[in-house]
């Protein structure tokens, strides 16, 4: 495998009110040696909103922002904007993030073209409530991890319907758009438990109530990845943007791991076809790096490295992740290397579906 160095801790909570909990799982936009990051800050009571700093080079934080940059206004944000990843595409900045209502998780997305002003665009992610999601998917559990989809909605739909007074939607999470348009078509991947799938538009105004019925009843076309691996046996999840090669997308994502000592997660690296990305090129059979270190395994959840945000830096890629004791780390490994790595596993899952 390739050698990944641990950089450790580089940003921990402060005093300050809207991130006195802890502080994770960046989007990170890098211009020349600047790096800017937007971070998930919570606050005591578990409430989140998005703060940002800026690196010089890859790892020294020289300047942070007192006060969230990016607060909630919806109502379906009440609980807290979450996990922001940024890509540019063309002359626009897009932050994905997630928003909970203290019971659904959804995904949004804002625009910007400064970093500075967003405009919010409302959740792009599926509002279905599991009874409609469970019988959209029917005709297709036969080609679909049947466990694990039939287990989620009927699990979580039924034992959860007697306990909440509010509709229960399913949750839709790890958007990350691809940074630029292929074949004249935005993309992004995103995952609805357990697998990643991917999705293509021409606007976003194309993405109806109608397109997602049709788009969840033929879920089995759109999934990229599902859960293969032992380090995968919980769940899997895009967690960087993907990034351009000339081999192909390289995807840093995330896999979560059922063990007695409860889940592990891990980060992972994937290479997806460069002009038909819903085609999986190779993925790795190890993880890339687990958690080794305290501030991984030891903290308010135990064992999670979340990736969210990557920048290259003289041939080093660096992930930057959320840890276990609400902090965020990062990470390098040598970008030739990893790719050759990737280049020389034999992809034996076609168009990456594990049926």
């Amino acid at each position: 495998m390739p050698v990944v160095t641990k950089h450790g801790v580089i940003l921990e909570k402060t005093g300050n009110q809207f991130e006195n909990f802890g502080v994770l799982n960046p989007g990170v936009y890098k211009e020349e040696n600047t790096v800017h990051l937007f971070y998930r800050a919570v606050r005591e009571g578990n409430f989140s909103s998005i703060g940002y700093c800026k690196l010089d080079g890859p790892l020294k934080v020289i300047e942070r922002s007192c006060e969230p940059i990016f607060t909630v206004k919806e109502s379906y944000e009440y609980k807290g904007i979450e996990d922001p990843r940024i890509t540019k595409i063309d002359d626009t900045y897009y932050m994905s993030y997630e928003t909970c209502d203290g019971v659904n998780i959804s995904s949004a997305y804002a625009t910007s073209t400064d970093l500075s002003h967003w405009e919010r665009k409302g959740i792009i992610t599926p509002k279905l409530k599991f009874s409609e999601f469970a019988e959209l998917i029917q005709p297709v559990c036969d080609k679909i991890s049947k466990e694990h989809f039939v287990f989620y909605n009927y699990f979580m739909q039924y034992r959860l319907k007697n306990l909440l007074k509010k509709e229960l939607y399913v949750w839709d999470k790890n958007v990350v758009f691809f940074p630029r348009r292929i074949n004249g078509k935005f993309y992004f991947l995103h995952r609805l438990f357990p697998s990643i799938q991917i999705v293509s538009f021409n606007d976003p105004s194309e993405l109806t109530k109608k397109f997602w019925e049709d788009y969840v009843s033929e879920l089995d076309k759109h999934i990229i990845m599902e859960p293969k691996y032992e380090h995968e046996d919980s769940r899997i999840g895009a967690g960087c943007p993907p990034i351009e090669t000339e081999h192909g997308w390289l995807l840093i994502y995330y896999s979560a791991q059922i063990t007695h000592q409860g889940l592990v997660y891990h980060i992972c690296a994937a290479l997806l076809d460069l002009e038909d990305p819903s085609k999986l090129v190779s993925r790795l059979k190890k993880p890339l790096f687990s958690p080794t270190k305290p501030y991984e395994k030891e903290g308010y959840r135990a064992n999670m490295i979340y990736p969210t945000g990557a920048a290259i830096f003289d041939g080093e890629l660096y992930m930057y992740y959320g840890t276990s004791n609400n902090s965020i780390a990062a990470a390098s490994v040598n970008m030739k290397d990893l790719l050759n790595k990737l280049l020389t596993i034999e992809n034996s899952n076609g168009n990456g579906n594990n049926h």
